[in-house]
C-alpha cells in the first residue's frame, strides 16, 4: 500500500477491557496499509479528520475496525448471508449460488467484495474443499470487511467457517485478471455498484462514498472470460442495458426479484 490512501488511524476514546487489543490492530493496520497511525487523545473524529486532513479515519473499537466516512461508518456485518445459507441447508436455494452454478469444491474469483455478504455464501456453497479470493478495489473497504471475516464471532459454526476460508486482497479487479493463468479459476463474479441503490442505510452510504463506482468494461470481462472456466456472471438491475452491452445474453434470477444476473459461459 502506499502512503496516499486518504486515511489515518485511531482507536476509540474509551473501551478500557479492549484497550491493549485496540492499540495492536490500530498499529498494525497503519503499517499495513502504510498511513498514520494517529493518538485519539480526546479529539473527536471530526477533529481529528481537520487536523490530519483527511476525510476518511479507521477506528479500532472493541477489537475491531470501523471506517468512519463524511457519509457515515462501515463495519462489519454479514447482513442476509445467515439467513441465505439457512435456506441453502433447507434446501431452498439461491439465485447467486444458482447463477454461478457453484458446488462443492470449486474456485471463484469475487471481484466486487464490497460488504462481504455474497462472499460468504459463495464460499459456504463451495464448501472446505473450495476456495473464494475476493476483490476489493479501495484498501480501507478490504481492511474493515477482510478484518471482520477473519474475526467476526458467532454461534454459527459454519458460516464463520465460510467466511474464514475467503482470501481477501486490496486490488484492482482487471489488473488483477491480466495477472492470473487462463482458466484458473472456475468462475469469475462481478457486482458492480449500482448507481441508483435499491435502499439506504448508513453502511450502505458509507460503502458507497469509498467504493469504485466505475461502470465494468468489456475489457474487464473478456479478461474474466478468459480466467474462468466454466462462467462469468454479473449482478444488475432488472432489466438494466448493462447485460446487453457487456455481452450477457442469458439473464436469470427470482421472478419478483429486482436483481438478475448476467451469465456469460
Amino acid at each position: 500500500m502506499t502512503a496516499e490512501i486518504d486515511a489515518v488511524v485511531t482507536t476509540v476514546r474509551r473501551g478500557h477491557r479492549f484497550a491493549e487489543a485496540n492499540r495492536r490492530l490500530a498499529a498494525e493496520t497503519a503499517a499495513r496499509l502504510g498511513i498514520p497511525n494517529v493518538p485519539r487523545g480526546n479529539d473527536s473524529l471530526d477533529d481529528l479528520r481537520a487536523r490530519c486532513g483527511v476525510r476518511n479515519v479507521l477506528v479500532a473499537r472493541n477489537g475491531r475496525l470501523t471506517l468512519d466516512t463524511p457519509s457515515g461508518a462501515l463495519f462489519f456485518h454479514p447482513g442476509m448471508s445467515h439467513l441465505r445459507i439457512k435456506n441453502l441447508t433447507r434446501g431452498q436455494g439461491d439465485h447467486l449460488v444458482a447463477a454461478l452454478a457453484l458446488s462443492e469444491g470449486m474456485r471463484v474469483l469475487d471481484c466486487t467484495l464490497g460488504a462481504g455478504a455474497d462472499a460468504i455464501v459463495e464460499s459456504y456453497a463451495v464448501g472446505e474443499t473450495g476456495r473464494v479470493t475476493a476483490l476489493e478495489s479501495n484498501p480501507l473497504i478490504a481492511a474493515v470487511i477482510g478484518d471482520g471475516l477473519a474475526h467476526a464471532a458467532g454461534d454459527n459454526y459454519e458460516m464463520h467457517a465460510a467466511m474464514r476460508r475467503i482470501a481477501v486482497h486490496a486490488a484492482d479487479a482487471l489488473t488483477y485478471l491480466r495477472e492470473q493463468p487462463d482458466g484458473s479459476f472456475d468462475v469469475v463474479y462481478f457486482d458492480p455498484m449500482f448507481r441508483r441503490p435499491l435502499h439506504e442505510s448508513a453502511g450502505m452510504n458509507a460503502l458507497r462514498a469509498s467504493a469504485d463506482m466505475r461502470a465494468l468494461t468489456p475489457e474487464t470481462v473478456a479478461a474474466a472470460y478468459r480466467v474462468a472456466r466454466r462462467r462469468v456472471v454479473m449482478k444488475e438491475r432488472r432489466g438494466s442495458g448493462e447485460f446487453e452491452r457487456l455481452g450477457f445474453s442469458e439473464v436469470v434470477g427470482g421472478r419478483y426479484s429486482r436483481v438478475a444476473y448476467g451469465v456469460m459461459t
